[in-house]
């Protein structure tokens, strides 16, 4: 079972996507499916959430989510963030999407991105 930490917000998310009739679809990294699962701990979850994909590599992102954003782009960033975000809803045809990328720990990750170092 999931904390309330996790599922109030999405229970908060769900009643505003069920009362305007929009869906959701998620991308995410060093969340590991956390994002969804606390989506989809709502009862009746179907009537908003799409789908959801968690991508750990480059590759991943590639083939789940779409082309790679500009050469550059750091993976661990805020425009990374929003480039999953917007592939998934366009791969999916929701209204939002989220996308999660960041640096879980315990030391963080390879490009020296602290851990707890986390977009959304």
């Amino acid at each position: 079972m999931l904390p309330a930490a996790l599922t109030q917000p999405a229970a908060e998310a769900a009643e505003r996507l069920v009362a305007r009739g929009q869906t959701i679809a998620v991308a995410e990294s060093s969340t590991g499916g956390l994002v969804a699962a606390s989506l989809l701990s709502v009862a009746g979850a179907s009537a908003y959430f799409r789908g959801g994909v968690v991508i750990y590599t480059l590759e991943s992102v590639r083939e789940l989510v779409g082309p790679l954003p500009a050469p550059g782009t750091k993976s661990a960033s805020e425009p990374f963030a929003l480039h999953l975000a917007g592939g998934i809803a366009a791969r999916l045809g929701t209204d939002w999407g989220v996308g999660e990328t960041g640096a879980t720990g315990p030391s963080g990750n390879p490009y020296g991105d602290p851990a707890g170092h986390s977009w959304v």
